[in-house]
């Protein structure tokens, strides 16, 4: 059974409960990113968000990633106890060091996890070169 602590008038905890009750507005998404020889790999773990609110867009190499999870409505007769889980618009820019192929990018979201291959430009890929042996 959940027990509620009796409402004092400490203004520290008036303090606290109110800014525990705000929304939270603009957090940071979490990334991981991977460079490979031809590529970039972003994966951002974000539980709970629909698919048709994460949005990802690529402007002069800088990607960004912003995602919403909307809050969960309530019955009027319900009461919120205890909230840890986040709620609001998250977002994330990323600058790559070398040019990408914006054209290329996949984004896929399976299980709550976000991975989004950013293929490097042509130009900033390693290049093989033959050495020719000379007679």
């Amino acid at each position: 059974m959940l027990m509620r602590r009796p409402r004092t008038n400490s203004l520290i905890e008036r303090f606290f409960d109110e800014a525990m009750s705000f929304p939270n507005q603009n957090v940071t998404l979490a990334l991981d990113v991977v460079e490979r020889e031809t590529d970039y790999i972003v994966t951002s773990p974000i539980p709970g968000v629909d698919p048709e609110h994460i949005d990802v867009k690529l402007d002069d190499d800088v990607l960004t990633i912003t995602a919403e999870i909307h809050e969960q409505a309530r019955q009027e007769n319900e009461r919120l106890l205890i909230r840890e889980r986040r709620y609001g618009k998250f977002s994330r820019s990323l600058r790559f060091g070398l040019p990408v192929q914006g054209d290329k990018i996949e984004a896929d979201y399976v299980n709550g996890l976000l991975t989004i291959i950013v293929p490097k430009a042509e130009a900033s890929q390693p290049k093989k070169i033959n050495v020719r042996a000379s007679k």
